[in-house]
């Protein structure tokens, strides 16, 4: 496959939804939790919606609860929750896992388009590893939760970003991109 839209996933209700719907569109692609010390970024991805979202952006929310359990709830309840602490107006997906032999295709193409974050903080980073200690990672592997994957408007993976990295500091990216 060579860009994102040959690649199906599933709503909150578990319907198929292939990526080609989003074709066209500069899309971000973000691994979430709602317990995390990073859910807080659901605030700033709302901005970026909310700021973007006319011109063609589009934010796709993928729980994941392989990092420490920090995503418990069903993927409907996860966007319930969202919605109603964070005011999130782009689409949560069914929770899936990014890595490992279950993870979701759509993240073993991520993953091996883009194989490193890029930003990060160094302690931040380096917590991450630690918390992620004796998990079994291959090369590529998602560190964490809120990795994100900036997609161009042909499909393309064009940079890949470190948990650590706050929503609002790419946001220059993106409008390059728009």
């Amino acid at each position: 496959m060579n860009n994102i839209y040959g690649f199906t996933v599933k709503n909150t209700q578990g319907a198929d939804i292939p990526l080609s719907d989003y074709a066209g569109k500069v899309v971000l692609i973000v691994n979430t939790a709602t317990h995390c010390g990073f859910t807080p970024q659901y605030r700033e991805l709302q901005t970026l919606y909310s700021r973007y979202a006319a011109e063609g952006f589009e934010i796709l929310d993928f729980p994941c609860n392989q990092f420490r359990g920090q995503a418990p709830e069903s993927g409907s309840e996860i966007a319930q929750i969202c919605e109603t602490r964070f005011g999130t107006q782009f689409t949560t997906f069914e929770k899936i896992d990014v890595n490992g032999a279950d993870a979701h295709p759509l993240y073993v193409y991520l993953k091996t388009q883009q194989p490193k974050d890029e930003g990060g903080r160094l302690i931040t980073d380096g917590l991450l590893k630690l918390a992620s200690l004796g998990s079994k990672r291959a090369h590529g592997d998602i560190q964490w939760n809120f990795t994100k994957f900036l997609v161009n408007r042909e499909g393309l993976v064009t940079a890949r970003f470190a948990p650590s990295i706050a929503p609002l500091a790419i946001e220059k990216a993106i409008r390059e991109l728009l």
